[in-house]
């Protein structure tokens, strides 16, 4: 028996905004859709074009608050060709949380508060 990665579930407070930081901050594109027939949830999965790993979106009609994400230990990871591109597009998007140069690591963060570990 053996198990494989299929995706990573995040969910969000304002689904467009989301799937807009995705798109810009990282190429993020939208590979499906599921929509509640009664207008309750949407669920949307990206992908980078590359690998099969999938990011969800979960976006719930309901919900009015921002999550409590506690302390945060947890986050998705993404390696980048051009590390130094990437980081001056996310310094001029103003969403770099957290750097450790001596790591060669830095981390941005989306509009819901999660995490994303960015690597060379």
């Amino acid at each position: 028996m053996q198990f494989t990665f299929a995706h990573n579930n995040f969910n969000v407070l304002d689904l467009e905004r989301s799937l807009a930081f995705y798109q810009k901050a990282l190429g993020l594109t939208e590979t499906r859709r599921i929509s509640a027939a009664d207008g309750s949830y949407i669920i949307v999965y990206l992908g980078d074009g590359c690998t099969p790993h999938q990011l969800e979106l979960t976006w719930l009609h309901d919900r009015e608050r921002p999550y409590n994400l506690g302390d945060n230990e947890f986050h998705l990871a993404l390696r980048v060709d051009d590390f130094d591109a990437a980081h001056q597009k996310h310094q001029e998007m103003g969403c770099i949380c957290f750097e450790n140069p001596a790591m060669g690591i830095y981390f941005i963060t989306d509009p819901d508060g999660y995490w994303i570990e960015i690597i060379p």
